[in-house]
């Protein structure tokens, strides 16, 4: 039979005339609940909002993409030649899912009332339409046919409202070039991601109009886009794209081609970090106090265990016991809690955000049954070794002068 545990159970019973220390225990047990709560919707916020904000940069640039060695930061790349030898061995790397052709342009939306630059991003038959295919609000994505190139494009919401352009309606996309050129399209379907920084300025059309348009072999390209099975084996896919990658061609991560947006995103994190150390800060004094104040209120008891042998030890785990099961009330209070507010806005959409400045119009949320075991792990571990100490006072109390006290 455990001993310690025994009577640490026995004094989370309250009794007559216990009320001051029942509501310390409360007290303890909600800051508990409230710090871990606060916790776990911090962190599943935030990498909700990381995990949105990424996807939707992938769904525009890819994971990896592969191009000219050439320095060329510009839209306006070097081709490269299409390499089955090269699509043949970077497909059989684990944890690639897709490659696709592709190639940009920069050009310029004329109207009758106004112009707005823009970059045309080229693609084939080949492109993995997933992400697009979710965020069209208007029309469709495009059709593309083996013989000839499709005349249709989508753009972007921004686009749409700032040009005053429907669906179906025909826009003159001018070329900066010698000669300069013009080419006539539709639209077909009007996409919003959010991203405005992107949606303003992207123009999906058929890459065999950007290969005319330079004067490209039809086995030319802008270049490959890598698509791989989760951004947690981006690393290693890149590392092993570059091992086999030629002299004369380059592949960028995701992270290299945008870095300003993936360096914000990190700092976020710091931002969880101070949250999480806040709160187990706080949750360990209160735990603090209640030992504190748990010992002094069973002085008596105390004095009568060390009367008759009991060790310091054995003293010292009661109470440790005793603050164990009241953290464990606050963990799962705190659970309850936290993720009863993830799930109701995860059903509900309760808090809405301005699309223009968090480019979300809903507070993403990302429950991660590791994340949730590791706030619960730490939190206990951390107050349980913030108790240590303080329970050493359990030493100094002489068994006669804690009966007389009493």
């Amino acid at each position: 039979m455990n001993v310690p545990l025994f009577i640490a159970r026995r004094m989370g019973r309250q009794k007559p005339g216990e009320s001051f220390i029942s509501l310390i225990k409360k007290i303890a047990i909600l800051s508990i609940a409230l710090g871990l709560a606060v916790m776990i919707i911090s962190l599943a916020v935030v990498t909700g909002f990381q995990n949105e904000i990424r996807d939707k940069v992938i769904g525009f640039g890819s994971h990896i993409q592969i191009t000219n060695f050439d320095y060329n930061v510009s839209f306006e790349p070097r081709p490269i030649a299409v390499d089955p030898d090269l699509i043949r061995q970077a497909g059989a790397i684990d944890g690639l899912r897709h490659i696709q052709a592709f190639a940009t342009k920069p050009g310029i939306i004329k109207t009758d009332d106004d112009i707005h630059g823009v970059i045309l991003k080229g693609v084939g038959t080949d492109f993995h339409w997933s992400f697009f295919r979710n965020r069209i609000t208007e029309g469709r994505i495009l059709f593309m046919e083996e013989d000839r190139p499709s005349d249709d494009v989508i753009i972007s919401g921004h686009i749409a409202r700032r040009l005053q352009l429907g669906v179906g309606d025909d826009i003159f996309l001018y070329f900066i070039q010698t000669p300069p050129r013009i080419r006539r399209l539709s639209i077909s379907g009007i996409y919003s991601t959010g991203l405005e920084d992107l949606d303003r300025v992207f123009v999906l059309g058929d890459i065999r109009h950007i290969q005319r348009l330079n004067d490209w072999d039809p086995d030319q390209v802008g270049g490959y886009e890598v698509l791989v099975s989760g951004f947690d084996e981006l690393t290693a896919v890149h590392g092993q794209l570059l091992e086999i990658m030629p002299y004369h061609l380059e592949a960028r991560s995701i992270r290299e081609i945008y870095p300003q947006i993936f360096d914000w995103l990190s700092l976020l994190d710091m931002n969880v970090y101070v949250i999480i150390a806040l709160m187990v800060l706080v949750a360990g004094i209160n735990m603090i106090t209640t030992l504190l104040i748990s010992v002094l209120e069973k002085t008596r008891a105390i004095g009568i265990l060390k009367a008759v042998g009991g060790p310091n030890i054995l003293i010292r785990k009661i109470f440790l016991y005793h603050a164990a099961i009241l953290i464990s009330r606050g963990l799962f209070w705190g659970n309850l809690i936290g993720l009863g507010l993830l799930l109701l806005q995860l059903q509900f959409g309760l808090i809405t955000l301005d699309p223009e400045s968090y480019y979300v119009t809903q507070a993403p949320v990302n429950i991660r049954l590791s994340h949730l075991l590791l706030l619960n792990a730490g939190t206990f571990a951390v107050s349980m070794l913030m108790l240590i100490l303080p329970s050493y006072i359990i030493a100094r109390i002489r068994p006669v002068k804690a009966i007389r006290f009493s």
